[in-house]
């Protein structure tokens, strides 16, 4: 795990009474933290506004969490930002968000790639628009040396597809005779995440999702087997460094045991 960046006092200055950024462990920090970023709707309407108006108001929650994990010293930061199921929305949201996409990649990129933030994409990135599969895939090279924080954005993504297209994969190579029957034997939880699209990464330590829903909602679902949940009723355009901060000090008090019973004091 990175060390932090910055001062906890720096990042979290001026905090809320009874929120002490000195609790925070900076031994215990999680090396890998997955956001399902829920509510912009909802405070939109909460706000008498369009709900293109609440995405528009939860890029700087975004912009916040990102800034504040690299300078904790977050290795992984992953954010779940379209889901192939929200094709389904009406048309004019989704055009709305994929130009919200395009624009905040470009307005904020030389900002993180002067942090040393690289940025990598999972999901199915064909479907986009033109404008934002290119400025995605344009932040991927250009962050592609970088050795900061590394910031995974899930966009067109599901969980359960992309389990499918694993396993779709693994019968693909069988059936060309480049995986033997004793490779696919010997083929293990470890071995088989290598055909997800988050090879590489390691599992998330804590999942955050706002807006008080209970649920993965199709993200994440091999990787969070033991990701530590913490559900907050704040909605995202609400979340900032100090709900980050609660839900670090909440996770610090977990006692991750990975299905082990523990000790005896536990």
């Amino acid at each position: 795990m990175a060390c932090p960046r910055k001062p906890l006092a720096q990042v979290f200055k001026d905090p809320p009474a009874q929120l002490d950024p000195a609790l925070l462990d900076t031994e215990r920090i999680p090396a890998h933290i997955a956001v399902i970023m829920d509510g912009n709707g909802r405070w939109a309407v909460e706000h008498n506004k369009r709900r293109a108006a609440g995405h528009k108001a939860g890029i700087k929650g975004v912009r916040e969490l990102i800034r504040t994990c690299s300078d904790i010293g977050i290795d992984y930061l992953t954010i779940y930002s379209f889901s192939t199921e929200n094709w389904s929305r009406p048309r004019a949201e989704v055009k709305g968000l994929m130009e919200l996409f395009a624009s905040t990649m470009a307005a904020e990129l030389a900002a993180m790639h002067d942090e040393g933030v690289r940025i990598r994409i999972i999901g199915d990135v064909t479907e986009l628009p033109k404008r934002t599969r290119e400025i995605f895939q344009g932040a991927v090279d250009q962050t592609s040396g970088n050795k900061g924080m590394t910031l995974v954005i899930a966009v067109n993504y599901g969980s359960r597809l992309e389990i499918v297209q694993a396993a779709r994969t693994l019968a693909t190579l069988a059936l060309r005779g480049e995986l033997t029957a004793e490779q696919l034997s010997a083929l293990d939880e470890s071995s088989f995440a290598d055909y997800l699209e988050t090879s590489g990464i390691p599992d998330p330590d804590l999942l955050i999702r706002t807006s008080g829903e209970y649920r993965l909602s199709n993200f994440l679902l091999y990787q969070s087997a033991y990701s530590e949940l913490y559900i907050t009723q704040i909605l995202w355009p609400d979340f900032d460094r100090f709900e980050l901060l609660r839900a670090l000090l909440d996770y610090q008090l977990r006692k991750r045991r990975f299905g082990n019973v523990g000790s005896s004091d536990d």
